[in-house]
């Protein structure tokens, strides 16, 4: 697959490249303060799913973003990396990787402001084809936002249900049921990397979690949900094994995976997977409940000459939970 370099085909050319377009919108949308430009840069009929909802059209992607903005009127969008794919003509895919600082400065969704500073890890997969993002998967560390505010992920979402008018009327999590079809149909790249990536994972959830100490690194850095830092071998075995625990009978699946070589960089990959089943296991998510549960991941991993190097995995742990409390009261 021939992917670009220098000015693209579509594209403004301020952009030098795919990273710069979508690390610099998002500073331009967020920081610089225009959100105007979301008209623009969003497709009037983008679909962004995140594990919380489903939001279909850039005006109500304008709405959150000013409601976030009014609560953490300094947050800051560092963008740590893009993982892309795709060619300028045909449309192209990124998985950008962002750490965010923010402080609780207003009353929102989170509640009467707590003047907490935060920092947290995001993913977002985004589809740009003529200089526009028309289809979007948001992966958000809300465990990480809501511990450093004083929730618990489990009490928080059943605070959210309530405030949301109950179980009835509550915004229902992302499940593939509720999914809209977006324009963005493709499953990634060929580069090996993401392929090496992808037989680890499907290897772990498939509990063989012997493949940890033979690919991943002794010293390897783990980012995982909640905020949660790891080293090593036992701390990647205690966190996929605590996962798939909870969840032994539900599908594994790798929605979308992309390997790459970049100059000055690691070789790398970007994998959105999804689990979805049962919550019928002793786990990360207690005693088991029964409730049908989706969970939608997305990890990036960088890999150097004993193994799997860096691993950052996102989930949202406060949608888990409310699917498990719509479920059983």
């Amino acid at each position: 697959m021939s992917e670009a370099v220098g000015p693209m085909k579509g594209f403004h050319p301020r952009w030098k490249d795919f990273p710069d377009y979508i690390i610099g919108i998002t500073k331009e949308i967020w920081e610089d303060r225009g959100i105007d430009t979301l008209h623009h840069y969003y497709a009037p009929e983008i679909i962004v799913r995140s594990p919380a909802s489903v939001v279909v059209g850039n005006a109500d992607v304008i709405g959150a973003t000013m409601a976030t903005l009014a609560e953490f009127p300094d947050r800051t969008l560092l963008g740590e990396d893009v993982i892309w794919c795709g060619t300028p003509e045909t449309g192209m895919l990124s998985s950008h990787r962002l750490l965010s600082t923010a402080t609780h400065l207003g009353d929102g969704v989170y509640g009467n402001a707590t003047g907490k500073q935060l920092t947290y890890r995001i993913i977002a997969d985004c589809h740009a084809i003529n200089n526009q993002i028309n289809d979007e998967w948001l992966i958000r560390d809300q465990g990480a936002i809501v511990r450093q505010m004083g929730w618990d992920p489990k009490a928080y979402a059943r605070d959210l249900i309530e405030r949301e008018g109950g179980p009835e009327k509550c915004v229902q999590p992302f499940t593939p049921g509720i999914d809209q079809a977006g324009p963005y149909r493709g499953t990634g790249n060929d580069n090996e990397w993401g392929k090496v990536y992808a037989d680890i994972l499907t290897q772990i959830m498939n509990a063989n979690l012997a493949v940890i100490p033979r690919k991943y690194d002794r010293a390897c850095q783990l980012e995982y949900p909640g905020g949660q830092t790891g080293h090593s071998h036992a701390a990647a075995d205690r966190f996929w094994m605590g996962i798939r625990a909870s969840m032994p009978s539900a599908q594994f699946k790798i929605e979308h995976c992309i390997g790459r070589d970049d100059a000055l960089m690691p070789p790398r990959a970007a994998i959105r997977w999804s689990l979805d089943g049962k919550h019928d296991g002793w786990g990360v998510f207690g005693a088991p409940t029964g409730a049908p549960v989706h969970i939608m991941g997305a990890a990036h991993a960088e890999f150097g000459p004993w193994g799997l190097r860096r691993e950052y995995v996102l989930f949202d742990e406060t949608a888990v939970w409310k699917q498990i409390i719509l479920k059983t009261g």
